[in-house]
Order: C-alpha cells, then sequence, then structure tokens
C-alpha cells in the first residue's frame, strides 16, 4: 500500500472559494499562496478591485515564481455608481486570468476579490463559471470575495465561509499597517 504523502502527491488541482462577511479571505487564500512558493510552486495572484503597494505584496515580490497583477483602480468601487474604467479593468483582470490557466504559467492561481466584482457587477457568473470549468486538472484555483453564488459554491471543491463574530473596526480601531494591509 503506498504512504499517504504519494496518495496526496498524485491528486490533481482543487477550486476553492473563501468566502463571507468575516475578515480572511484574502489572508487565508495568501497563506495558500505562502505555503505554494515554499514548495517551490509558481503562483500568480490577480487581484480584483485593488491597487496599491501593500505591504503582502512587497514581500511576495521577493519571490521569483510569483506574479502578481492588480486590476482595479485606488478608488473604492462604489456598486451603484461603476465607473467605465473600473468595470474596464475587472474585464482585463478576468482576460488575465484566462490567458493564465489556458497558458501554463503557474501551479496556483488565486482571483482575489473576484467575488466581489460579481457581486457588483462587474463581471458576469457565467463568465466565472466557464474559468472554473476551463480550469486544467493539475491547476489550484482560488477565488475570494463575499457573496459566492450557489452556482459557484456547487463547481468548487473546498468551501470555507468565513463568518464574522467581532471585529475591531466595531470598537474604532481603524485599519493597521502590517496587519490589514
Amino acid at each position: 500500500m503506498p504512504h499517504l504523502w504519494l496518495f496526496y502527491q498524485m491528486q490533481s488541482g482543487l477550486t476553492h472559494i473563501y468566502t463571507g462577511n468575516g475578515k480572511g479571505k484574502t489572508t487565508a487564500a495568501l497563506g495558500l499562496c505562502l505555503r505554494a512558493l515554499g514548495a517551490g510552486k509558481r503562483v500568480c495572484l490577480v487581484q480584483f478591485l485593488k491597487k496599491g503597494d501593500f505591504s503582502e505584496l512587497k514581500a511576495l515580490r521577493r519571490f521569483p515564481n510569483c506574479t502578481i497583477r492588480q486590476f482595479g483602480t485606488s478608488e473604492f468601487v462604489d456598486p451603484k455608481n461603476v465607473s467605465i474604467q473600473q468595470r474596464a479593468e475587472a474585464q482585463k483582470g478576468l482576460e488575465f486570468a484566462r490567458k493564465a490557466i489556458l497558458c501554463d504559467p503557474c501551479d496556483l492561481l488565486i482571483l482575489d476579490e473576484i467575488l466581489v466584482a460579481l457581486q457588483f457587477k462587474l463581471l458576469k457568473l457565467e463568465d466565472i463559471l466557464n474559468l472554473v470549468a476551463a480550469k486544467p486538472s493539475r491547476l489550484e484555483l482560488v477565488l475570494t470575495g463575499r457573496g459566492a453564488p450557489q452556482e459557484l459554491i456547487d463547481a468548487a471543491d473546498l468551501v470555507s465561509d468565513i463568518k464574522e463574530v467581532k471585529h475591531p473596526f466595531q470598537k474604532g480601531i481603524k485599519a493597521r499597517r502590517g496587519i490589514e494591509f
């Protein structure tokens, strides 16, 4: 009988969803990213709705096998008043993700905040479902953001619903460099 570690090595890549209203979805994805980088895997982090030189990105840039692309503006997205530029950035991110899936540049592909881009109607559910369906069997795929629809939950192999129980913002504590960003 083969060892358990051999069984795990033979498994194909899975689709993960980290969703919910709690803090930690991106952090969970970045933890997986760090683990994959430590194992010598190639990682591609695609951030939707984000643009900036965040602390975690500064750390990840030290890894030559980590590609980071941001598709957003420096402004927060108002779902009731989405700009043409914000919509265009989300579409560019989706196209980049399609190419990453088809061209085999990575072992782990993280689509950070893609579910929020969907929720804000910057992307279409059908396009994201097609992306998940096009995933090669060897690729580990992670989608993050609030509001994962049931169709994506059904298509995923692993779903974590991160629930907010208590948050320091409720006490007026603002985001802290190196902790929240």
